[in-house]
């Protein structure tokens, strides 16, 4: 009697644990894996990511300028970036681009930057090249 109990109860213990991960991967987006497809492929494994629109007013202006073409009120905008914090992946030279972001309250170019790639990466540091968000567009 045991050795045909417990072959069944093995198979629906298997088809209930199934049917759990099914259900709960068909849970309209809120996965883990939904939400890696929902990434693009150029962001780095483990960086944060924002949406454009959840960026400071600020950084929305630069994007615009960026869209545009400029005009651009700092010397050093659209100029390379060197990535030399190493923090965004390795291209070569004159890969990305970096834009001043005003900061309120700064009399210089201050903190905040956007970052551009020619693959069309964007990206946004508060902390001067410490860390860096990918902006999702």
């Amino acid at each position: 009697m045991l050795s045909r109990f417990v072959p069944r109860a093995l198979a629906a213990l298997f088809l209930c644990c199934v049917a759990l991960v099914g259900c709960s991967s068909s849970s309209g987006g809120s996965s883990p894996s939904s939400r890696a497809a929902a990434t693009p492929s150029w962001v780095p494994h483990g960086m944060a990511t924002v949406q454009a629109g959840q960026l400071p007013g600020e950084a929305l202006e630069t994007l615009r300028r960026i869209d545009k073409g400029g005009p651009f009120p700092h010397a050093k905008d659209g100029t390379v970036f060197g990535n030399y914090e190493r923090v965004l992946p390795r291209e070569k030279r004159g890969y990305y681009r970096e834009y001043t972001v005003r900061t309120p309250g700064e009399r210089d170019r201050g903190a905040r930057r956007i970052v551009t790639g020619d693959g069309g990466e964007t990206y946004y540091t508060s902390d001067h090249y410490a860390s860096f968000k990918a902006v999702l567009r």
